[in-house]
């Protein structure tokens, strides 16, 4: 029965390609292998029970109400002209140093992604507005567009996210299960907070080294980085520098409302998240982008991403009730435990199937699918739950840009000039995928890049 369990992961992938929708074919394919289980004795259909509940537990987790509100505040940004804004004023400001263009987009992706946390809108919105002037200056398409798929999908990891929202409250109960399979009746717990503060100085790093890349080529591969003329500057220095000010100052003051009231434990993230809805409204009001069509417009998006969001979310929970009805988990729990290398093994099992499952799944699948499997597991042999987190979500980032089948590499492609050929962007996002695994790499030896900052703020 335990190989049935893994027959049904399989062919929930076969229905994936096919192009069935992605909830209904988890939920689809779990409740057929339950009825072929049922009839031929192998499957106890008085687990179905438990489902109700379930669905119930999902629309009434106050938690994901942040979901919601933060893809309001992404989406009326979008329609904000913020984006556009801090692009043109950026590459002004660093235009005139070669690698200045790569280093503003850089920088700009990064406060979309502490502004917004979603990745296809960023990378799609970078393309629009930074790659025609990147190649028009003399950029290589290679370098324009893996600094424009690596900094949109900043957003993975740098908090406000969507992903670590809905990670946090997978990982919650993933910890709680784990303590109390060891025996531990007054569990400890991880929230969003906590994962929101431990993938701050992670996704810091990553801009960090994405910058310094910007740097090496300027030194050593300068015509692939060309500075921008003096001449065509259109303001002086003094101008430029306060209409900087005045450009990136209202973003920031967002990010610190939002941010800075969790970290500071003046709100939780759903109330935080409120926050920041109110105030893209206000924003949006303030570049004169509201109005009530408008306002139609982002409540729809928001609507359908969140459907989407739960319907999997619902789909899932029925694959993981069949899944461990057939006693998956237990058979994941034997595989893992027996692998050599212990923890190190596990983990490393684990991230790599992860990153494989990436080419094929969005993270919400892999988030509502295969998380909830595996964390418990490794949680129980000692990991952190916040550095777990963390991994996973850098993990599933890299898994964002890697060809042939990255998501950010097709979200790019739909946008950008057809001269920019597709080789050029797999090849593009190649030192980047590498600057990403050296940052998992840097994690894995320095947990304390992940787990410092969570117990300085919260267990003071």
């Amino acid at each position: 029965m335990e190989i049935l369990a893994f027959v049904m992961f399989l062919m929930v992938g076969v229905v994936l390609l096919s192009g069935y929708p992605v909830a209904f074919a988890l939920g689809g394919t779990a409740l057929v292998f339950a009825a072929l289980g049922t009839l031929f004795g192998g499957f106890d259909a008085s687990l179905l029970a438990a489902m109700p509940n379930r669905m119930f537990g999902i629309l009434t987790n106050t938690t994901l109400i942040a979901v919601p509100l933060f893809v309001f505040m992404g989406v009326m940004l979008e329609r904000s002209k913020v984006a556009e804004q801090l692009l043109d004023t950026m590459a002004q400001l660093f235009g005139p140093m070669r690698g200045g263009l790569g280093i503003s987009v850089t920088v700009v992706g990064m406060l979309l992604a502490a502004s917004t946390g979603i990745v296809g809108a960023t990378v799609v919105t970078m393309g629009l507005l930074s790659l025609p002037t990147m190649l028009r200056r003399g950029y290589s398409p290679e370098v324009a567009t893996g600094t424009i798929c690596a900094s949109g999908t900043l957003g993975q990891i740098i908090p406000p996210s969507i992903v670590l929202v809905l990670l946090g409250d997978v990982l919650s109960s993933a910890y709680q299960q784990a303590q109390l399979n060891q025996g531990i009746f007054s569990p400890e717990t991880v929230s969003v907070g906590d994962l929101f503060a431990g993938a701050l100085f992670p996704g810091l790093l990553l801009v960090g080294m994405y910058i310094l890349y910007m740097i090496g080529l300027a030194i050593f591969r300068p015509e692939l980085v060309p500075a921008l003329p003096i001449e065509e500057r259109s303001e002086s220095s003094g101008e430029l520098i306060k209409k900087a000010i005045m450009v990136l100052l209202p973003p920031l003051l967002l990010i610190f409302a939002v941010l800075g009231s969790i970290l500071m434990g003046m709100a939780t993230p759903t109330e935080a998240a409120s926050v920041g809805a109110v105030g893209a409204a206000l924003l949006a009001m303030a570049h004169k982008q509201f109005n009530v069509a408008i306002l139609k417009e982002v409540v729809t998006s928001t609507t359908k991403v969140t459907s989407m969001v739960f319907m999997i979310f619902i789909g899932a929970s029925i694959f993981s009730l069949v899944f461990r009805g057939y006693g998956g988990d237990e058979a994941v729990e034997r595989l893992l435990t027996d692998l050599p290398g212990g923890v190190f093994g596990a983990m490393l099992v684990v991230m790599l199937i992860m990153f494989l499952l990436g080419f094929i799944l969005d993270f919400i699948e892999i988030t509502f699918v295969v998380v909830p499997i595996v964390a418990p597991i490794l949680l129980m042999m000692g990991l952190d739950p916040v550095w777990l987190g963390v991994m996973i979500a850098i993990n599933l980032q890299t898994s964002f840009l890697t060809p042939p089948f990255g998501f950010a590499l097709f979200y790019l492609r739909g946008v950008a000039p057809v001269e920019v050929t597709t080789g050029q962007i797999y090849r593009g996002v190649i030192p980047f995928i590498i600057i990403q695994l050296l940052a998992l790499v840097a994690l894995s030896i320095w947990p304390e890049l992940a787990t410092w900052l969570p117990t300085v703020i919260f267990d003071s």
